[in-house]
């Protein structure tokens, strides 16, 4: 019996690819050049576009990162071959890459003195 939880703890911690929460989930680089011919309100146009749709795959995250908890659950106390199903649905690259394309829209706005920006940037020291 020590044996099999031996093997299903080394087979948790080989299995650990959870699924991170989205907010535990950094921006990749994006240069802000990329955006260097966009008006402000284009800037301001795509970063409403992105914004939402950072939150779709934010929430797909965390549903993925709730489903690898469970799954790792069921897999230490009951089944451990429900450990192979772990990160299935991780949108962890994406999430990255549309959170580096925002701060790059971020930083573009900030470089042309957008209106957009210094309105974000009170919002955001309000909340402080």
């Amino acid at each position: 019996m020590r044996k099999l939880w031996i093997v299903v703890i080394a087979g948790a911690v080989l299995f650990s690819g959870c699924a991170k929460k989205a907010e535990d989930i950094s921006a990749a680089y994006v240069s802000p050049m990329r955006y260097s011919s966009y008006s402000c309100e284009q800037l301001e146009n795509e970063m409403d576009r992105l914004s939402h749709h950072i939150s779709e795959v934010a929430d797909a995250q965390n549903k993925a990162h709730k489903r690898d908890v469970a799954a790792t659950t069921v897999g230490m106390l009951v089944f451990w071959p429900a450990l192979f199903f772990l990160a299935s649905g991780d949108k962890a690259e994406e999430l990255s890459r549309l959170k580096g394309e925002y701060e790059a829209l971020m930083e573009a706005g900030n470089r042309k003195n957008c209106a957009f920006y210094t309105r974000l940037k009170e919002a955001e020291h309000a909340g402080d």
